[in-house]
């Protein structure tokens, strides 16, 4: 290599890591493809003062920046063995966005914060530090922790609907499913896999502890309609958000989800739910099968679950979770998404429901009141 070439090569390094190096593989080829590949013209253009060369990099680095961003967003895929409607996936286009910046407050919190050191995953905002007991720095995150349980989760441990309500769940359940995720029997090589991979297991008995310690609220209304407000899939959190221009859309068979209010939802407020609008008849009928009304079709939940389906022993509740959520794990489980001892003995009570059973039956849940 020609001392100009690695001069070249080192500034590309510093200004821009993450970028193979962009000249070379952007500009130069340019000029190849001008007939104007001549070695002496290129030396000449890596010689060239640093301002220059800053420049042609800050040029050519926003598109490819830009074209990196939008691969990722096309990567994403809705998981095999869900229906699309379970999995949010952001609109290309976005009509309105939620901007949260500088010095940021939730409603009833005498806590502040500045919105860029909390915004990530390995810091979040702990908004009611009075309504929890201390928590481990798993959940609360710190330095080297790329991943607290807090930012998913929050600190409430009821989370959004892309992550479990796992507020007042067993201890002993919650490290059994990080132990899932870590031998590959539950998937999602996405996020949990690689968390759980990434954590001890004392980090891990900590935070279960934490979270089981915890007692959860209503934090989903459930609302039976054919035609709720119109929705589209934001980029922030990939959650559904109304639609600005409002008016209806058909419910069809789907379960649509969208936060009480988007901004406190991003901020990350424990006090801030959701609500869901699942089609007409769904609670009847998902009452009817959660109880075993459908001769056949399933087993009552509550041999299992418990009484008013608030758990038993190591057995989770079912009561209050989000119905979004509840859908997507039958679905994993139906699919083999989700194995284990516990998802096993699921796969025959989940055989024969049908995709408007399991609408059904994740409506009903979410509807009732959590212990």
């Amino acid at each position: 290599m020609r001392a100009g070439e690695s001069a070249q090569r080192n500034v590309l390094a510093g200004l821009a890591a993450p970028i193979d190096l962009v000249i070379l593989a952007g500009i130069i080829p340019t000029f190849v493809e001008n007939g104007r590949g001549d070695p002496a013209v290129i030396r000449r253009i890596l010689r060239t003062n640093t301002y220059r060369r800053i420049a042609v990099l800050v040029c050519a680095l926003a598109p490819l920046l830009m074209a990196r961003q939008l691969g990722a967003q096309e990567a994403l895929k809705v998981p095999e063995g869900l229906p699309d409607w379970t999995f949010n996936i952001p609109d290309k286009i976005q009509p309105t966005a939620v901007r949260v910046g500088g010095i940021v407050r939730a409603p009833g919190s005498a806590k502040e914060y500045e919105w860029a050191k909390v915004a990530g995953t390995a810091n979040p905002p702990d908004w009611f530090p009075d309504e929890h007991p201390p928590a481990p720095r798993s959940v609360t995150g710190g330095a080297g922790i790329r991943f607290a349980c807090g930012a998913c989760h929050l600190m409430s441990g009821q989370g959004h609907p892309e992550a479990a309500d796992i507020a007042g769940m067993p201890a002993e359940y919650l490290i059994r499913q990080m132990a899932y995720y870590k031998t590959g029997a539950r998937k999602d090589d996405a996020r949990m896999g690689p968390i759980a991979n990434a954590t001890s297991d004392e980090d891990v008995r900590q935070a279960a502890e934490y979270f089981a310690s915890l007692k959860p609220a209503v934090w989903v209304k459930v609302i039976e309609t054919a035609t709720p407000p119109k929705t589209f899939i934001a980029t922030a959190g990939r959650h559904r958000q109304l639609h600005p221009d409002g008016g209806t859309e058909p419910i069809g068979r789907r379960i649509l989800e969208i936060p009480e209010d988007p901004f406190r939802t991003e901020i990350r407020d424990p006090h801030s739910g959701f609500i869901a609008y699942v089609p007409p008849g769904s609670l009847a009928r998902g009452e009817a099968l959660v109880k075993g009304g459908e001769s056949g079709k399933t087993v009552p939940c509550a041999v299992c679950h418990g009484e008013g389906l608030k758990g038993l022993g190591e057995v989770p509740r079912l009561a209050g979770l989000q119905p979004l959520y509840v859908a997507r794990q039958l679905f994993d489980i139906r699919h083999g998404s989700s194995a284990g001892k516990a998802a096993d003995l699921m796969k025959p009570v989940v055989a024969n429901l049908s995709e408007d059973d399991i609408i059904a039956i994740s409506s009903y849940l979410g509807s009732l009141p959590p212990p």
